[in-house]
């Protein structure tokens, strides 16, 4: 955080929904690592207590335990808040496409639910989540933030039902936003258990285990992994930036850089050998494509270096090797 940004946000309160989750919990660390008042609202169901354990006793951490799709717990969240960072969501295609009408609750209702608080709380900016699947089965690459195509999972619709109601919330009731459209981001604290675990801690949870990885497909599909590191660096650029241009608008938040699913695994292979010499030889196995999965997602992150000076630090193999680093500590 530069002198400036940290002086922008010097004596103010910023909230951070789904705090205890992977991204929310990052967020809140890198906040109070510089003695920023952080409250936090999460409802458990897939945040968790133990990403709070480093700071839930800072003395400038709050906790409160409520869920998004209440909207009095919005309102008693963002009582005396200058800044959102909205985090709250059930992530993951395969479990909207399960699961459709909890996706839409949280999703849409529990946005909805935040906008309202936010805007009667007269929260100075809101910053949320938004996502890359929003670009459905758009096909050119890189993604541009003002080209989309049709959304490929209830997911997806939900996601940009929230970019839809920022925009009418600030010409509505002047209430200014800042979208974040997310590519695969990873980092230490992502949780590798249950059904629907992103594919980086899933993997390397499989290759501590000695357990062959899964692909789904051939392993020619692609994503731009984006860093958590380089996640917060965005999110403190949309809280602090002084330029009105940047205001009410979504951006890409990614590296810029295309991996398959092979060369993934290959570098996870690789990085976990320098600690256990047997992950090398494990073998990769592959099975049918998911459903409402696309082939290719590139971003292109112009638009965010010009309006918000975003500079993001890792690529996919610096933020892989610190990733691994930690899931070797911690999931052992």
């Amino acid at each position: 955080m530069t002198p400036e940004q940290l002086n922008i946000l010097k004596n103010k309160h910023v909230l951070v929904t789904g705090g205890a989750g992977f991204i929310g919990s990052n967020l809140c660390e890198h906040l109070l690592s510089h003695n920023i008042k952080v409250t936090c609202l999460d409802n458990f169901s897939t945040g968790k207590q133990e990403n709070l354990e480093g700071f839930k006793n800072n003395s400038n951490f709050k906790l409160i335990e409520g869920d998004i799709r209440n909207l009095e717990d919005c309102r008693v969240a963002c009582s005396k808040i200058d800044y959102i960072l909205h985090e709250a969501a059930l992530g993951s295609v395969p479990r909207s496409i399960s699961d459709p009408i909890t996706t839409n609750d949280v999703n849409i209702s529990g946005f909805l639910n935040m906008s309202v608080a936010a805007k009667e709380a007269n929260v100075k900016r809101f910053i949320y989540a938004a996502s890359s699947s929003t670009y459905g089965d758009s096909k050119p690459l890189p993604k541009v933030e003002d080209k989309i195509g049709k959304p490929l999972s209830p997911y997806a619709i939900t996601k940009y039902v929230n970019e839809l109601y920022a925009d009418i919330f600030h010409t509505t009731y002047g209430l200014d936003t800042i979208g974040l459209r997310y590519f695969n981001v990873f980092g230490k604290r992502q949780d590798p258990n249950g059904a629907y675990a992103a594919v980086i801690p899933k993997f390397v949870q499989q290759l501590l285990k000695h357990e062959s990885p899964v692909i789904n497909g051939d392993g020619s599909y692609s994503r731009d992994f984006t860093y958590i590191d380089n996640v917060i660096q965005m999110n403190i650029n949309a809280l602090t930036t002084q330029n009105p241009d940047a205001l009410n608008n979504v951006y890409n938040v990614a590296y810029g850089e295309q991996t398959t699913l092979l060369q993934l695994t290959s570098l996870l292979k690789e990085y976990l050998s320098d600690y256990d010499k047997n992950i090398e030889h494990i073998e990769i196995k592959f099975k049918e494509n998911r459903i409402g999965d696309i082939p290719h997602s590139l971003a292109s992150i112009e638009k965010a270096k010009q309006l918000l000076n975003y500079n993001p630090q890792y690529d996919i193999k610096t933020g892989l090797k610190e990733a691994v680093k930690w899931y070797w500590n911690h999931l052992r």
